[in-house]
């Protein structure tokens, strides 16, 4: 038997007296495109910071290719790549620059280091680009090259947190090319978060509406509309599943003001 690329049974945390995030089950199959959704505070970003062992877990809670996240964390963190909500690329070094100190990071042989830089750079469309100082890219650009330091390891897992904020649309949908291209080609599996519905609806194969640290609707988008009611979008679903509440308080100041800067430093 297969075993899912993310496994979440009964996963909680809590800040304080805070629960951010409350008894949340969740399997997301190999090769899926699987979207995380809900309001800022519903414990999404939460979510993804345990499953890149970021946040601690207990075991048995989480796993990642059948690899437990609280006992083996190094080994779950070679099998993924992460791109932030906040900016990730060091606008005074190259493309290259950026991406080569990740392959440091995520320690990628030595001898290998090179090529997998220019393929990872190659994969996101930037190899033309790659000697350029990052402070000059557009805001697209920078999000592909995030990209591309989140690929240089191979991971088998990617996951992406608001991968498109702040981006136009024509920037929003050349970064959505790329990582489908990016799927198609490898099989990797991909874990988002966005609020954007028409992105979910459009590029996932399956969402999970978080609301209050807890999931409250779960499957393909076109199967939620469907049971919403005849001629619903995913915007209707969000809206039912959240009760039209955009905002909590759980996303707090620091998270609006994290957004914020992401946006404007994207352009």
């Amino acid at each position: 038997m297969t075993e899912p690329a993310v496994r979440c049974t009964g996963v909680s945390h809590s800040f304080g007296t805070t629960r951010a995030v409350d008894g949340v089950d969740l399997e997301i199959a190999p090769g899926e495109v699987f979207g995380l959704l809900g309001p800022n505070g519903a414990g999404k970003t939460t979510t993804l910071r345990m499953i890149t062992t970021l946040l601690p877990t207990a075991p048995d809670h989480i796993t990642v290719f059948g690899v437990d996240v609280a006992r083996r964390r190094m080994a779950v963190r070679r099998l993924i790549g992460y791109v932030p909500q906040q900016l990730s690329a060091d606008g005074a070094l190259t493309g290259r620059e950026n991406v080569a100190l990740f392959a440091r990071l995520f320690d990628v042989p030595r001898a290998r280091r090179a090529g997998e830089v220019r393929r990872a750079l190659d994969l996101v469309g930037l190899a033309d680009d790659a000697d350029r100082v990052a402070k000059g890219y557009s805001g697209g650009m920078i999000r592909r090259l995030e990209l591309a330091q989140a690929l240089v390891s191979s991971p088998r897992l990617l996951i992406l947190d608001e991968p498109t904020i702040g981006l136009d649309p024509v920037a929003r949908s050349a970064v959505w090319e790329r990582i489908t291209q990016i799927r198609t080609d490898t099989g990797m599996t991909v874990l988002v978060t966005t609020h954007y519905m028409d992105e979910a609806e459009q590029y996932c194969d399956r969402v999970a509406l978080m609301h209050t640290g807890r999931v409250r609707a779960l499957g393909t988008p076109a199967d939620l509309e469907t049971d919403l009611g005849p001629g619903s979008t995913l915007d209707d679903v969000f809206r039912a599943v959240t009760g039209d509440r955009l905002e909590t308080d759980e996303g707090g100041i620091r998270s609006v003001r994290a957004a914020r800067r992401t946006a404007r430093r994207l352009g």
